[in-house]
């Protein structure tokens, strides 16, 4: 009997309602509607406060499908990239969800009393939870869901990101996304360090426009007046001064470069639990990107929940084991990225590869590159110096240790 006196009864406890904690509920709860779900969110929403953006090409039949009731942006026009010396428009077709939609279509699609909002996990463990205020969910099988845990196993730098939705008095003009505008100025060391930094736009409707920031910054520092201040030099450079702010974003996401993965699961392990979404390794270690990834394995998950529970555990984390080998290159350029070229160059290698074929770059942003598309990145005239490349590759970087903000950051778009 818990502290409440009284426990709950579940098939599956899912903990952390970001992006892969509410996916993996509404598989499972579509592949088995009769299946007892609880997804635990410490949050008052789930999904907290994002935008998650993906390509067409990243998703199969049944990844569309899972997706489809949700509210959503689409561009079927492509979307433009721009650098110093490359303005390119690439014809694949872009999607992007605002987590409050991603809500709205969950507290629609799963039963009521499959969602405990406002309810943090006190212990996980592989026959249940128990949140705080000592209520007690037994659960045959258990999800742990819950954002990244910066680790000294781990090394690389840092993805700083701020975001805000704009709504313009007047057409902004802008037909397209625009996936990465480097044709701003970079950040030289000094100051925050110096760092690759490019901005974000969607234009969500034809007043509506969602501008970020972002850079890549080899120390976890995120000084939220320099980020706002460039989206307001950005947006009065593009004639948009007049407008309200409806919406924002902020934070911090792993970038990797190398590290013992071996060591982070024996940190992150719980005997009999499921550790799934970026506490899982389930990312992009260069770009963060989480979509496809996440959308694969809450399809995984409803096709294998019905195993018991330390075999649905030992298949998952031999699953992170197979991503994090098998997304060992994405490293490599991570490590080229933050060793090999200086901060306020670092832009050269983002314009080189955005010179390459489209198809090629679909599958880099999905981490699904075979032999052929990695040697066609590394072949040619190098974006930085051969030598400082060679030295690269041997380094591994800091360890992901950040400052008391980012580790009480909850609302990064790596929250899963």
């Amino acid at each position: 009997m818990s502290d409440s006196g009284f426990d709950v009864a579940l098939d599956v406890a899912i903990v952390g309602g970001g992006l892969a904690g509410g996916l993996i509920a509404l598989a499972l709860h579509r592949h088995r509607p009769e299946r007892r779900i609880g997804l635990i969110e410490a949050g008052a929403t789930i999904g907290g406060n994002h935008r998650w953006s993906w390509f067409d090409s990243d998703l199969d039949e049944r990844g569309h499908a899972l997706l489809a009731p949700f509210a959503k942006t689409q561009w079927s026009k492509g979307y433009d990239v721009r650098f110093p010396k490359l303005k390119r428009t690439l014809d694949t077709g872009y999607t992007s969800m605002a987590s409050s939609d991603f809500h709205i279509g969950l507290m629609q699609l799963l039963p009521a009393e499959a969602l405990y909002l406002g309810r943090k996990a006190r212990t996980v463990e592989a026959t249940g939870v128990t949140l705080e205020d000592g209520e007690r969910l037994n659960a045959r099988l258990v999800i742990d869901c819950r954002s990244f845990q910066p680790s000294e196993h781990l090394r690389g730098g840092w993805q700083v990101f701020m975001g805000r939705h704009i709504q313009l008095d007047q057409p902004h003009s802008v037909e397209r996304p625009v996936i990465m505008d480097a044709d701003v100025e970079q950040l030289a060391p000094h100051g925050n360090g110096g760092a690759y930094r490019f901005v974000y736009v969607l234009p969500l409707n034809e007043t509506d426009v969602f501008i970020e920031d972002t850079y890549y910054a080899d120390e976890a520092k995120l000084d939220r007046d320099a980020l706002s201040g460039r989206i307001d030099q950005y947006g009065h450079a593009n004639g948009w001064q007049n407008g309200v702010a409806v919406g924002h974003e902020a934070g911090l996401l792993p970038v990797l470069t190398g590290g013992d993965f071996g060591a982070y699961q024996a940190d992150m392990r719980i005997p009999g639990v499921v550790i799934a979404g970026a506490r899982g390794g389930f990312v992009h270690p260069l770009t963060s990107y989480t979509m496809p990834i996440a959308v694969e394995n809450a399809l995984a998950l409803a096709d294998h929940a019905e195993a018991a529970a330390d075999k649905v555990a030992a298949l998952f984390e031999a699953r992170a084991r197979r991503h994090w080998n098998s997304t060992g290159y994405y490293r490599l350029l991570a490590r080229f990225l933050f060793f090999a070229a200086d901060p306020e160059k670092r832009f050269v290698i983002f314009q080189r590869f955005y010179g390459l074929g489209q198809g090629l770059i679909e599958r880099f942003y999905a981490a699904r590159s075979p032999l052929r598309d990695q040697a066609r990145v590394l072949w040619g005239k190098p974006p930085v110096s051969i030598r400082r490349a060679m030295a690269a590759i041997f380094q591994r970087g800091k360890p992901l240790k950040t400052q008391s903000q980012a580790r009480s950051n909850s609302d990064t778009r790596a929250s899963s």
